[in-house]
């Protein structure tokens, strides 16, 4: 980005190429998840790859960063529908007893991407050009696509619309949710925008109307007392948005940081990245071992809180670390304790979610949770780059445009460390199943 950013220009627009993705995911996965219910996977499957290769070319070809945001927010849609369509393959085309496996095999396809892609994504951009990060991989998705589609052509469409599925007897209820998702992305939207615009009487004003949309909507598509950290399902669920918040805020602008502050290459930008998505892995397959405990609230409550404690102390460590007098090794352990915190926290709420969850009403409980994540990454990105506007609209330093985001995401570890013991004070109810401690079943 840093490169793209350096031909584009538009640095207030930074933000949103992260922003338009993650908006565009929410969207696509609650469209995508609803769609796929009542259809057969193979048409939401294409739809989705055409629409995300679609996003690819607008992206490659990009003549100002409007242009790129706009081809974001389309891989965006289709990156947030094509992984509920395979949810749903897994669901229907394979027997439960392969399902671990499965979802063992598409957490790795998740994982290794993240260990590869910021350095050849550095590399391309450096020998290349930028536009072949995005360019390059249509060819790759569409020989995916090729191989996938006809396996996925056999899975038969799911089941007709029952009177489980309404609510106060309204069948137009999963349309009434895909409403509800879009005017919480057009508030989040106009929040971010707001946040971002020169003239504060119009700005400011714009935020709060768009905050004031986005909580109601988030209140009506979460559990009940999400926003107070209610025990101990509305908990999990708003702790998995600050932590995303707080991690990826922070995340997504190491590579200004480290290439506009430091002066360091994006290579060494993309070794950070990929330090902090390995321990992420590392930290993940801790808590599966740790959780594998007969005391499953205390230890997810400790979990929870130590990612916060680690969350907090890398994104101190990255404020330290914006000044020449710490080492610049100082980001690589930094990001190194934050993606070990991540690890920790994350799927340990994953879990935590699947264990409260009503029988039966798992899908929904995972939607609230999906619908957190998202927004929290979504937020973070945007907020952290409305902080980097308002930077470069009072003219100071690079390193006091970004130092605020940093500053905020140590917060919101503190946040995660003080509300994550609310987890572990609700007794669980009886009769809910227990949850799986395979890890590769929770992916």
């Amino acid at each position: 980005m840093p490169v793209v950013e350096r031909d584009l220009g538009q640095i207030w627009l930074y933000g949103w190429v992260f922003s338009a993705f993650y908006i565009g995911t929410l969207i696509g996965a609650v469209v995508g998840g609803n769609v796929v219910d009542r259809v057969r996977p193979i048409g939401p499957m294409i739809v989705g790859i055409a629409v995300f290769a679609a996003g690819l070319a607008i992206g490659g070809l990009a003549v100002n960063m409007e242009m790129l945001v706009g081809g974001r927010l389309l891989q965006g849609l289709g990156a947030g529908i094509v992984p509920a369509v395979a949810y749903v393959v897994v669901a229907r085309g394979f027997p439960a007893d392969l399902h671990p496996k499965v979802f063992a095999a598409m957490s790795t396809a998740w994982v290794m991407p993240a260990l590869v892609s910021p350095l050849l994504a550095a590399f391309i951009a450096r020998h290349l050009g930028w536009r072949w990060v995005f360019l390059g991989l249509i060819p790759v998705t569409l020989v995916v696509a090729a191989i996938g589609a006809p396996r996925v052509a056999t899975v038969g469409s799911g089941r007709p619309v029952e009177a489980s599925d309404t609510v106060d007897g309204d069948v137009r209820a999963p349309r009434r949710i895909i409403w509800q998702v879009l005017l919480l992305a057009v508030g989040a939207a106009v929040t971010v925008s707001g946040l971002e615009l020169s003239q504060l009487w119009i700005g400011l004003p714009l935020a709060v109307v768009g905050a004031a949309v986005l909580v109601l909507m988030f209140t009506r598509l979460t559990p009940t007392g999400t926003l107070l950290f209610v025990p101990r399902l509305p908990a999990a669920v708003m702790l998995r948005g600050v932590l995303t918040y707080a991690f990826f805020s922070a995340d997504a602008f190491v590579s200004l940081a480290v290439t506009s502050v430091r002066g360091m290459t994006t290579t060494f930008a993309g070794v950070a990245l990929v330090i902090s998505s390995g321990t992420w892995t590392v930290g993940s397959w801790v808590q599966a071992r740790l959780m594998n405990s007969e005391r499953s609230r205390e230890v997810s409550s400790r979990l929870v809180r130590t990612g916060g404690v680690l969350i907090a102390v890398g994104a101190s460590g990255m404020v330290a670390s914006l000044s020449t007098a710490v080492p610049v090794w100082g980001w690589l352990i930094s990001g190194a304790i934050s993606g070990l915190g991540m690890g920790l926290a994350y799927t340990t709420i994953s879990v935590v979610t699947l264990a409260e969850a009503e029988s039966g009403k798992e899908g929904e409980a995972t939607a609230a949770l999906q619908l957190s994540d998202i927004l929290g990454v979504a937020m973070g990105t945007g907020v952290a780059g409305a902080i980097v506007a308002i930077g470069d609209r009072l003219d100071v330093s690079t390193m006091m445009r970004v130092l605020p985001i940093y500053v905020v995401a140590a917060a919101g570890g503190l946040v995660v460390v003080a509300a994550g013991s609310r987890l572990g004070i609700q007794e669980r109810v009886a009769g809910r199943p227990q949850a799986d401690s395979n890890p590769a079943s929770r992916s």
